[in-house]
């Protein structure tokens, strides 16, 4: 895999510290960068945040960013997808880029209303077949669009 060009993945308010922990230790395996956006529910310095992520840490660049808004303005040209059960299109039925960043919502609401309305074009859903789930876990939706959008840009070795 090519980590000289890597994907982002952007967390909005994570909640659950094992969460973020796997999704870092996701990052760390593929070389993707993981950003930790506005008010999170849990310290950096959680025990079960660095338990989850084990001994991955320092193979991960991880950037605090304190709105979402600050993030897009350090990358104007960056391509955004928006993760949200409430998007109309699969998240196979795009084209992923490398360096293109995928963003994902707290695990008890997901990402705001606002934001997937003004990004309708860029949002995305994986197809969840039973209707008495809700929704998938956060690291699992992570690791499933991360996974696609690698396997389209040849990353996978």
């Amino acid at each position: 895999m090519n980590v000289a060009c890597p994907f982002h993945i952007v967390l909005i308010e994570p909640e659950i510290p094992p969460n973020t922990g796997s999704i870092a230790r996701l990052c760390a395996a593929t070389g993707t960068h993981l950003h930790l956006v506005g008010k999170l529910g849990f310290s950096i310095d959680d025990k079960h945040l660095k338990r989850a992520g084990l001994d991955y840490w320092h193979a991960v660049t991880v950037q605090r960013w304190d709105d979402f808004a600050t993030l897009r303005a350090a990358f104007p040209e960056g391509h955004f997808w928006y993760a949200s059960k409430k998007a109309e299109r699969i998240y196979t039925e795009v084209t992923y880029q490398r360096g293109d960043f995928l963003v994902f919502g707290k695990e008890s609401y997901g990402l705001p209303d606002e934001l997937l309305a003004e990004n309708a074009k860029s949002s995305i859903r994986i197809p969840i077949m039973h209707p008495a789930v809700r929704s998938l876990n956060l690291a699992t939706a992570s690791g499933i669009v991360l996974y696609e959008a690698l396997r389209q840009t040849d990353a996978l070795v």
